[in-house]
């Protein structure tokens, strides 16, 4: 039983460390439904035609 609380107290001490390291840089909005995928000229231009190797 120690064990187990030894092990959580050593989780959260890591878990607060990396909390501490990276500041504000932390997104704790949820997901992001980008639909573009970063790429919003890739969206509106046309696909590229394939070639016929037969």
């Amino acid at each position: 039983m120690w064990k187990l609380l030894v092990g959580f107290i050593l989780f959260a001490a890591v878990g607060l460390w990396l909390l501490s390291k990276a500041g504000d840089k932390i997104d704790m909005g949820g997901e992001k439904h980008d639909v573009s995928g970063g790429h919003a000229d890739a969206a509106s231009a046309p696909a590229p035609a394939l070639a016929a190797s037969q």
